[in-house]
């Protein structure tokens, strides 16, 4: 990476740290862009070039991960299927607690998570990124329609095992506790999606 872009990442990050603290603070509703901006030393218009709509200053780090599981597709092993690849990254996830996994307890990651499910504007962005990773997923899997089916019931599938494990870990319970309980949900849905979408023999 270059100089320029590696400065270009952290003015991104800078941007986006600060008003993630805002929004935990005030709520996201409660901060115009104005603020942010203000709060970054910069103007709106250089703002909006970083990020194009508001919701994006809470989401990067999810666009972080928009091609994860089309990046572990491609880079698996020869002998290695997409779904036993997505599988084994899913539970080195939860191993280390990787907060995409939903098992993760620590205080900065239940409060952004707070934000985040509490507030509809960024629920309904977080699934514009989800369908990104979708897309990206397909076209690891060959593109097609098959392909196409095939991504949008993992990704599905990993996120409705991410959301079990943010409900549990919301109600108070710890990720130690919730660990045991997220690798066997994952186990019956990696299950499931191979009776579903690998043949037999």
């Amino acid at each position: 990476m270059s100089l320029r872009e590696r400065k270009k990442q952290l003015t991104y990050r800078a941007i986006s740290d600060a008003a993630i603290a805002m929004f935990l603070e005030r709520g996201f509703d409660k901060v115009s862009v104005a603020e942010v901006a203000a709060a970054a030393d910069i103007s709106k218009p250089t703002l909006f070039r970083y990020f194009p709509a508001k919701e994006d200053l809470a989401l990067h780090r999810f666009a972080d991960h928009e091609d994860e599981a089309a990046r572990v597709v491609d880079g698996r092993g020869p002998d290695e299927s997409p779904l036993a690849a997505l599988h084994r990254h899913f539970l080195a996830g939860l191993d280390r607690r990787d907060p995409v996994t939903g098992l993760c307890d620590a205080p900065q990651v239940l409060a952004f998570h707070r934000l985040l499910y509490g507030t509809p504007a960024l629920v309904a962005r977080l699934y514009a990124y989800q369908g990104r990773s979708e897309a990206a997923l397909a076209r690891a899997l060959g593109d097609g329609v098959a392909a196409r089916l095939a991504a949008g019931q993992i990704i599905a599938v990993l996120r409705i095992l991410a959301e079990e494990n943010w409900r549990r870990i919301d109600a108070g319970e710890s990720a130690d506790a919730v660990y045991a309980g997220a690798v066997r949900a994952a186990e019956e849905a990696f299950v499931q999606l191979r009776r579903g979408l690998e043949p037999e023999g």
